[in-house]
């Protein structure tokens, strides 16, 4: 059966979250809307996955679909499992710490179907019902790294962030937490770059479509609160994996000089740093390496099937 909105949300070792979600999911999409909602866990601790198991089957809703992974696969290789199950025009890509302030998915299909040249759109960030999150970002270049967002916002003409919109507009990318996308242009490119474990898959994404003519819009009539890496810690881990996905990303669309300027400029700042701050050692030593993608998370992963 093809549906109209495949929405396809991930679960990590937050059942509980992933759970309030779909609910807001449920109360806030309007029933008339054609759509599944497919669910992939992660490889999460049993624990989780039984308690996320027992929780969808108490909502006895048939457009719920489970499904477990037995290695985890990241963002994007977590999504793309889902979008195997998927059988829509449009796939609706979720965190699962995200609850919905309106019907974001007939905010999102109504822009898609009447916008032919938009690949994604994504809706407003809250971070909470009053505080505006960033819902958009540039795309990372020598400009963007050397002096910031807000200074390309002011040279480069780039949309500005920290501003309330109140009509569609044209942008880079939108934050990965929620990507509403044309599944025949998303299958088309070849849909998110596994190779990248975490971080800019969103941008990766919306950078491909871009040169296929399709582009990224903001939608801020669509709201909804993130509650930002409920399944990740902060740690100089994350931050050795973030920038490990930023240089791949920089290679990939910008070119090795771009990723060798972009690189020893890091590593200079990041030296500097741990000479006031020793915690920062381990970012420099990667990037004295170059943080391959053989170092990422990734490469930790196992198989674990359930007994």
């Amino acid at each position: 059966m093809k549906h109209t909105v495949a929405i396809i949300v991930i679960n990590y070792n937050t059942a509980t979250y992933t759970i309030d979600c779909i609910k807001s999911i449920l109360n806030k999409t309007d029933a008339s809307i054609n759509y599944q909602i497919i669910v992939i866990d992660n490889t999460s601790e049993v624990e989780d996955y039984l308690s996320l198991e027992q929780s969808i089957k108490a909502l006895q809703n048939s457009k719920i679909t489970l499904f477990r992974s037995c290695i985890n696969t990241g963002f994007g290789g977590g999504n793309m499992q889902g979008v195997q199950f998927a059988h829509a025009n449009y796939y609706a890509f979720v965190n699962n710490d995200t609850i919905f302030e309106n019907d974001c998915i007939s905010e999102c299909l109504n822009f898609m179907e009447n916008t032919p040249d938009a690949g994604i759109c994504g809706p407003q960030i809250l971070k909470s019902k009053t505080e505006q999150s960033h819902s958009f970002d540039h795309f990372i270049s020598l400009g963007k790294l050397f002096l910031g967002s807000s200074a390309m916002e002011k040279l480069a003409g780039k949309p500005k962030r920290k501003i309330n919109y109140t009509s569609p507009i044209k942008v880079d990318y939108v934050n990965g937490s929620f990507m509403f996308c044309n599944a025949e242009d998303f299958n088309n490119v070849g849909g998110f770059d596994t190779n990248i474990f975490l971080f800019y898959e969103e941008s990766d994404l919306s950078y491909r479509l871009k040169k296929k003519g399709k582009f990224t819009y903001f939608l801020p009539s669509a709201k909804y609160i993130h509650y930002e890496g409920k399944s990740q810690k902060t740690s100089i881990k994350k931050k050795l994996e973030l920038k490990t996905s930023m240089l791949y990303v920089m290679q990939k669309n910008n070119g090795y000089f771009s990723y060798l300027i972009a690189r020893y400029f890091l590593l200079i700042r990041y030296f500097l740093t741990a000479l006031v701050k020793p915690k920062y050692f381990p970012l420099a030593i990667g990037l004295f390496t170059g943080l391959p993608l053989s170092k990422s998370y990734r490469q930790e992963q196992k198989i674990i099937k359930l007994k």
